[in-house]
């Protein structure tokens, strides 16, 4: 391990244990204290403040870690593209409809993972999750109905995308069903 990301490591890893030493118990919890973390440390691809407004980021943290003020993190001058608005709130909405109904911060999720599809790696990534099943534990925890439909557990930012363009009556896939198309290992392998 490299000295540049050795010290990134140790940065997220101290993050998460001071973030998780003040969590209440919400089950957005981990999943949230791991992209914050991996934020401060430089890591994943999300904007400041996770894609949310400065409010509404001050909330999230007086719900999930009370006593971290804003004024501890450190913004990276990582800001969303203005010219995606329209793709970020269809996403927003599509996982709205099917939230679970349990937490306030199953809104702010949405968000949250509606800004990290703006980036270009695997979505558990962007976000600057741990791995892989922390994105699929996130996304049946706060849109379980929606991550349901996700039987053959496609890869999350592709399946979002493809249910965005079955909504509006799309289908750019030219295969009669996955099994049969080319680019399924695209859309089902493993994320490395």
């Amino acid at each position: 391990m490299t000295a540049p990301v050795a010290a990134a490591f140790d940065t997220a890893e101290r993050w998460y244990r001071e973030l998780i030493s003040r969590a209440l118990g919400d089950g957005n919890d981990h999943v949230l204290a791991c992209m914050i973390a991996s934020w401060q440390a430089a890591g994943g691809s999300m904007p400041d403040w996770l894609g949310l407004r400065p409010a509404a980021f001050r909330c999230l943290m007086v719900h999930h870690f009370p006593g971290v003020g804003l004024d501890a993190l450190r913004a990276r001058g990582r800001h969303l593209s203005e010219d995606r608005g329209d793709e970020i709130d269809e996403l927003v909405g599509l996982m709205l409809l099917d939230k679970a109904g349990e937490t306030p911060s199953e809104v702010w999720m949405a968000h949250i993972v509606a800004a990290g599809c703006m980036a270009s790696d695997h979505l558990w990534q962007d976000l600057g999750l741990w791995s892989r099943g922390d994105l699929t534990e996130l996304m049946r925890r706060n849109f379980p109905a929606l991550a349901a439909r996700n039987v053959k557990d496609m890869k999350w930012k592709r399946f979002l995308y493809k249910q965005l363009c079955e909504t509006e009556g799309i289908y750019a896939c030219r295969a009669p069903s996955c099994e049969v198309c080319t680019d399924y290992r695209v859309c089902f392998g493993p994320e490395d």
